[in-house]
């Protein structure tokens, strides 16, 4: 699942889950989803930012602003109306968007170059003040691994083309993704992620973390075949220098991570980002799943089961301290098994693997889902909103950040407003 303005492909496999057991699917569908060197050594820590930073807040109710409104005060200012008047109380902006670029000004020269010149906000630092004024939570999204600005300076960084050799791959909309490896690039998401805390957000919000999808997967060159893996490690270098900083940090996965195991070919598996994460959130978008799911012929039709079956097995997982996913750092479980006697040998036993690795458990508020607020596949009402912070609750969750690309939220104003 992803983000989009309205361009979701929805080619997908039957996937049948019973509401009332929600359990993880064996297979992946074939799903269509339309949203400076490293080194081995963690650099000193650099000293804190003297900037304000609020606490998370606990529930935390959030909306999604994009680059461009942040840099339009007549569209902000109307969404921070929105916030201050209803029980919302924090706000996702974006920092670097699905074109690559950062939406605030940087004398820092490893970022520079990428600032936008189309969105984003001069005034940021003090906006994120004002909103700070305000008791609202700032956080910042990054688009991480999409990212055709990167690509068109870097190429050689790139998730290369087959079919054109040197070249970056490009999905259907024609943008390209940075390699999942590419280690150059992870100290440039580093560099932006303590710039971004210093100006003064609370917490990033990473996304597009992933390899590649919708578009010609043949003509992919892949420079690796252990895409979780390799996602893995990223993960685990990101936390290992910007957590230090003193930031909160959340990771966006596609819904469907909730109830598989397998990677669904972009090298997202839940078990892999909870270590490395304060806050995990599945975008589990009714429209976005395939039929059949939780015995729907059209999930869209109910978003309270989509949502609560999601979520449900979500925190069953992270609960749990078992798990299919062998993690970078797993330890397999193993069972005795008793050899029976030989002619020539006397009955022993010997340790064979379960197929199960060992994983701490943790708790299901680090779970944050992103909602739907948006129409795709029918009209999203007021009751629509309702079903899924319902099912969200229902799962035993607190927290949720609502998604609508165009930052109308109609229906979540009505809900709000009569709250």
């Amino acid at each position: 699942m992803i983000r989009s303005s309205f361009g979701f492909a929805a080619s997908v496999a039957i996937v049948v889950v019973s509401v009332a057991g929600a359990a993880a699917l064996a297979t992946a569908p074939s799903v269509s989803f339309v949203r400076l060197g490293a080194t081995s050594t963690p650099p000193a820590l650099e000293t804190k930012p003297t900037v304000k930073h609020l606490p998370t807040p606990e529930p935390m109710y959030a909306i999604y602003m994009t680059q461009c409104a942040v840099g339009t005060p007549s569209l902000r200012n109307t969404l921070v109306e929105f916030i201050d008047s209803t029980k919302l109380n924090a706000v996702v902006i974006d920092i670097k968007d699905y074109a690559g670029k950062i939406a605030y000004p940087t004398e820092n020269p490893i970022l520079s170059g990428s600032v936008s010149e189309k969105c984003g906000a001069d005034d940021m630092k003090e906006f994120v003040e004002t909103l700070h004024d305000k008791g609202i939570y700032v956080v910042g999204r990054v688009t991480v691994f999409q990212d055709p600005f990167y690509t068109k300076h870097h190429p050689e960084q790139s998730v290369l083309s087959k079919g054109r050799p040197g070249e970056p791959w490009k999905d259907f909309k024609g943008l390209s993704f940075v390699a999942v490896n590419s280690m150059t690039f992870w100290d440039y998401i580093v560099e932006l992620s303590k710039e971004s805390y210093a100006l003064g957000f609370d917490e990033l919000n990473y996304d597009y973390v992933r390899w590649p999808s919708d578009g010609p997967m043949s003509d992919i060159a892949y420079p690796s075949t252990d895409r979780a893996g390799e996602l893995e490690k990223f993960f685990a270098y990101l936390h290992e220098r910007v957590a230090p900083i003193g930031v909160k940090m959340s990771v966006d996965l596609f819904g469907y991570t909730t109830v598989l195991t397998d990677d669904l070919g972009i090298g997202q598996q839940i078990e892999r980002a909870f270590p490395y994460f304060d806050y995990v959130a599945p975008m589990v978008y009714p429209s976005h799943y395939n039929k059949g799911f939780a015995g729907l012929s059209n999930p869209n039709s109910d978003p309270y089961a989509v949502v609560h079956v999601s979520m449900v097995e979500a925190v069953r997982r992270a609960k749990a301290t078992e798990t299919p996913v062998a993690t970078m750092n797993a330890m397999p479980i193993m069972r005795t098994e008793i050899v029976p006697a030989t002619v020539t040998s006397a009955t022993t036993t010997r340790e064979v693997a379960t197929g199960m690795y060992s994983k701490s458990a943790y708790s299901p508020l680090k779970l944050r889902p992103w909602l739907q607020d948006f129409d795709y596949g029918k009209d999203y009402l007021p009751a629509d909103i309702l079903a899924q912070t319902k099912a969200t609750y229902d799962a035993g969750l607190t927290s949720w950040f609502f998604w609508d690309p165009a930052n109308r939220y109609t229906s979540l104003r009505q809900v709000l407003q009569t709250e």
